[in-house]
């Protein structure tokens, strides 16, 4: 079985593609799992419902920007791989209070490395030539595409907001940490993800339970931004692959080959909810309304996934159309899970508006 008798920690195990990642490993895989997350606002452990008495994982609350408490789990668990997913990443927050994403994506991601490089340098031979440390990045880093281009994994950096820029300067760093020390990293830039157990500040699953409530469902600027769409667990079977098969000092771009403009999401969430949960006042289409941009709004991302599909043999099995039927029926038979985040205090209010 793949990863049998190996431990792969997974940081930030508690968020939205952690979690994906996490419950791929213990129901598809032998790893021993060890789940590293600070638990801020965006984490729920109740996205990993195998977890309870699991044998294979393990849950550690801690902050990557904690060099004791990394260097504590490394000598404790001795992992044969690192994913890194902890990372703050809504860009509406990073245009209100950006010195968190500074914090934690640039220097997390430091300190992280570091207390890898410190475990890698004393393992036996045979163990640090097979270790990889896998950091997990965004398209958003490469800027804004015209209509016709693809993102490459040789596509310049040019990140627009504060939380692509911290990306940015995070994989940068992973790149300096393979060149310089010789630690065995990789790097994946991914499209927009969305699936099950998604915080509900995201597009789609913000718009599924706007629409539930019957509120208005506000659209950025002209909704003619154009996003490439990936299903969360098509991009969890990518990153398991990427760390068992990819080649080390490598990008690997992820994407669902689903681009879509927002507004065309909107309303195809619309159609759904029609279909599955309909109001007596009528379409859900009634609800659109067109706010003021975003700053900074990136107008298309869209990734040419080519190297990893051929080089791993990966391939997203969800189309966008099956995906996001998937996943609004998810929110649909799942209401406990989002019910709690809302009694929590999360308010889907309207942030990351700066005057010019």
């Amino acid at each position: 079985m793949r990863f049998a008798d190996k431990t792969i920690f997974v940081t930030g195990g508690a968020g939205f593609i952690g979690s994906a990642v996490v419950r791929h490993l213990l129901d598809d895989t032998g790893a021993r799992v060890v789940n590293i997350d600070k638990l801020t606002y965006a984490a729920n452990l109740a996205s990993i419902p195998q977890a309870g008495g699991h044998p294979r994982y393990a849950f550690a609350q801690a902050d990557i920007c904690d060099g004791p408490a990394l260097r504590r789990l490394f000598e404790t668990y001795a992992p044969d791989a690192v994913m890194n997913l902890a990372a703050e990443s809504h860009v509406d927050r990073s245009i209100d209070g950006p010195g968190a994403f500074i914090h934690t994506n640039i220097v997390g991601t430091f300190t992280l490395l570091q207390e890898a490089l410190r475990h890698w340098r004393g393992l036996p031979q045979e163990r640090a030539a097979a270790f990889r440390l896998l950091h997990v990045s965004t398209d958003e880093v490469y800027g804004s595409l015209g209509s016709e281009d693809l993102f490459t994994e040789t596509t310049p950096y040019a990140p627009n907001s504060p939380y692509s820029a911290s990306k940015a300067s995070s994989d940068h760093l992973v790149r300096a940490w393979r060149e310089t020390y010789g630690l065995p990293t990789l790097v994946t830039n991914c499209s927009n993800n969305y699936g099950p157990y998604h915080f509900p500040e995201k597009l789609i699953p913000h718009m599924i339970l706007k629409g539930l409530a019957g509120e208005t469902l506000p659209v950025y600027g002209d909704g003619q931004n154009v996003r490439d769409w990936l299903y969360v667990e098509d991009h969890a079977r990518a990153l398991t692959l990427v760390v068992e098969h990819g080649r080390v000092g490598e990008t690997y771009n992820v994407g669902g080959r689903n681009e879509r403009t927002n507004l065309a999401v909107v309303e195809t969430i619309c159609d759904l909810l029609d279909r599955d949960a309909p109001q007596p006042a009528g379409p859900h289409r009634r609800l659109i309304s067109f706010v003021t941009d975003r700053p900074g709004h990136d107008r298309r991302y869209a990734i040419d996934a080519t190297k990893l599909e051929t080089e791993l043999g990966w391939r997203a099995q969800e189309s966008f159309e099956t995906g996001i039927d998937k996943t609004v029926r998810w929110y649909l038979e799942n209401r406990a899970w989002w019910q709690a985040i809302l009694e929590r205090g999360y308010q889907a209010k309207r942030i990351g508006v700066v005057a010019r």
